[in-house]
């Protein structure tokens, strides 16, 4: 019986391509379905044999450890270097621009608790 093996919705192209080769390298069967024309199916990778799955799953959790630990250590060099996105460099870019989504997202806010708030 087939067993879904990883969900690949909101899944990066080449974290889904590592996967892939991860479990081809292993020899471990699979078999692939996608989200379909209206994207209402269920995207993912599965498992023809239910034998290989604590294999597959612990090079899967292998895999995610390494990828994790080095998106943290990309994302800590860019802030070192000054290169990372931060709020600030945003506020500095564009002030006005900035101060405006502020307000913008404190209205929102602010007439979203106002309707439930008279309702009590």
């Amino acid at each position: 019986m087939s067993i879904l093996l990883f969900d690949l919705r909101f899944v990066p192209d080449d974290e889904a391509q590592d996967i892939r080769d991860l479990l081809f390298e292993n020899e471990i069967d699979f078999y692939e379905t996608s989200a379909g024309v209206m994207g209402l199916s269920m995207p993912g990778i599965w498992l023809k044999d239910e034998t290989h799955l604590a294999t597959a799953r612990q090079l899967i959790d292998e895999y995610q450890i390494k990828r994790q630990s080095r998106a943290r250590e990309e994302y800590q060099n860019q802030l070192d270097s000054g290169q990372q996105r931060t709020i600030m460099v945003i506020y500095k870019e564009a002030p006005l621009r900035f101060i405006s989504y502020l307000l913008t997202i404190a209205i929102i806010i602010y007439f979203s608790v106002v309707l439930f708030l008279n309702l009590i």
